[in-house]
Order: C-alpha cells, then sequence, then structure tokens
C-alpha cells in the first residue's frame, strides 16, 4: 500500500497517509481543531532497489543459450586462487 502526502488549505498543515490505492483520498484536516479541507499532493515516489538474483535478463537464460555462449567465449580461465592441476592444494607455509 502507498503512502499519500497532504497539505491542509487552511492551517498548511502537511502530513502521510498510509492508504490503500482503493480508499478515497481523506478530505479533512487531521488536526483537531482546524477542520479544514486537505489536498492529496503529487510525491516523487520511492525508489526501486534490486538486491539479489532474478532481476536482469542474463538471470533467467535457458541452458542451451548458456552452453552456447560458454563455447563461443573459449576455454575458461581459473579464478584467483585457483590452480589449473587436479591434484591437491599446496601447503600453506608456516606462520611465526
Amino acid at each position: 500500500m502507498p503512502t499519500y502526502e497532504y497539505e491542509c488549505e487552511k492551517c498548511g498543515l502537511l502530513f502521510e497517509e498510509y492508504q490503500s490505492i482503493s480508499d478515497q483520498p481523506i478530505s479533512k484536516c487531521k488536526k483537531p481543531d482546524c477542520d479544514g479541507h486537505v489536498k492529496r499532493l503529487i510525491s516523487s515516489g520511492a525508489g526501486f532497489l534490486f538486491k539479489g538474483s532474478g532481476f536482469y535478463s542474463t538471470d533467467y537464460r535457458s541452458d542451451s543459450y548458456k552452453k552456447k555462449a560458454s563455447a563461443e567465449s573459449g576455454p575458461t580461465v581459473p579464478k584467483a586462487g585457483e590452480s589449473k592441476s587436479s591434484g591437491p592444494p599446496a601447503a600453506a607455509p608456516p606462520t611465526t
């Protein structure tokens, strides 16, 4: 549910109201001694922050697309810390 901004035309009170989209706009000021008419303001809204997987077109690529893309890109380069040999990893040097 969105948050709407309202401003009283009589006393100038600015307030926000958490309402459903289908709710009727508020028409009376929330200040106890005012009872003036309020108008809904146009607000910029909230920004979206996409986190995690599933937000990019590449996240849902088919297996055939992935295989073709990896074949076209050539041999893979090992990541930092990985070695090409399949033997056991080298022992870490002793710490002093």
